[in-house]
């Protein structure tokens, strides 16, 4: 199995409009590291444990089929081994899940492709062999770009994109900002990232999809053989490990992570089921429709991520007040609204 990562490929899925507003979203996210701010950096760090709480509890509901909660997988989460009043084998698959996911958090690190195995093994996974090794080949093929400067963190360079001065054509720099873009805190709500920025996210971005298609194809056919048949469990739970690798091959490449609910996965698999081709070529078909259904949710889930790192309680209880006066003020006034006025002198409420 291979991974195409050439020029046209990613310049194509990165300018598609749903990728393009993604990306957008998600330069705006990152456009706040490095953080300084205690508050934030706490904040960034409950973000990541609620992250995973909600990967954990989908992979959890996929699994067992069970109408896993949300303080399910919390308890689960902050060290449980059981929980008064609900199946053991709900608590047992929250743990497994927890399990995988530590362990492909290393991913993000050590480009170690074996991880993955362990993460399937964790969550019950049983690829057959050739899967097994076409997903190790596909993870390797991607480590060796990144190894050779393609997802560099500042500068997307595509491959093969050389103009004839020897300059990457195609190459968005990150720190190239554009003056009237990120003149302004990355922290207010009208910031809007350099088009260099956007670019580079948007590049990236797709480079993740195209693997995530190819993976997410290569194990979801392992479980089901019928072509454009909807998604079945089988097949939702063959691709959790990948999903896992996949969020951790962004964070390698300076892509935020993301997380789909359990009916978001199937509906993913319905997706790409129903692009692909029974004949076998769809290459690129399958790519666009798994990028236009993943990419809203990652621009709402960097929305969400943004708006987590920057919350501030005591502005939060501010505004909230504030609010609260309003609503009481205009409830007033429309209570009096039938009072004649008499044209006498008006008393501000």
């Amino acid at each position: 199995m291979t991974v195409e990562l050439n020029r046209e490929a990613i310049a194509r899925v990165a300018a598609l409009p749903a990728v393009r507003e993604a990306a957008e979203s998600g330069a705006r996210l990152v456009a706040l590291w490095p953080l300084t701010k205690a508050m934030r950096m706490d904040n960034d760090a409950k973000y990541a444990e609620n992250l995973q709480v909600r990967v954990t509890r989908a992979f959890a509901r996929i699994i067992t089929g069970e109408d896993v909660t949300v303080p399910d997988a919390e308890f689960v989460y902050e060290g449980a081994d059981s929980i008064p009043g609900r199946p053991q084998s709900i608590v047992d698959v929250l743990l497994a899940a927890n399990d995988a996911y530590d362990t492909m958090a290393g991913f993000s690190e050590s480009g170690d492709a074996s991880l993955v195995d362990e993460a399937a093994e964790s969550l019950g996974v049983a690829w057959p062999d050739d899967v097994s090794v076409a997903v190790h080949e596909a993870l390797e093929s991607v480590e060796a770009a990144i190894d050779a400067g393609m997802f560099d963190t500042g500068v997307y360079t595509v491959p093969g994109a050389a103009d004839g001065d020897g300059d990457a054509a195609g190459s968005a720099d990150a720190g190239d900002a554009d003056t009237a873009g990120e003149a302004m805190d990355p922290s207010d709500d009208e910031f809007v990232p350099s088009p260099a920025l956007t670019d580079a996210m948007a590049h990236r971005f797709a480079a993740a999809l195209a693997v995530c298609d190819v993976l997410v194809g290569a194990t979801a056919d392992s479980a089901v053989s019928t072509g454009g048949a909807p998604a079945s469990d089988a097949a939702a739970r063959a691709v959790l490990p990948v999903l896992l690798a996949v969020n951790e091959l962004r964070e390698q490449i300076a892509v935020p992570r993301i997380c789909l609910t359990d009916d978001q996965i199937r509906g993913l698999l319905d997706v790409r089921a129903k692009a692909a081709d029974p004949s076998g070529a769809s290459e690129g078909v399958t790519l666009d429709a798994v990028a236009d259904y993943i990419a809203p949710l990652a621009a709402a889930e960097w929305a969400k991520h943004r708006e987590d790192v920057l919350w501030d309680p005591a502005e939060a209880k501010k505004k909230a007040k504030e609010e609260d006066e309003k609503r009481n003020k205009e409830a007033l006034a429309a209570k009096f609204a039938h009072v004649k006025n008499d044209n006498k002198e008006t008393v501000e409420l």
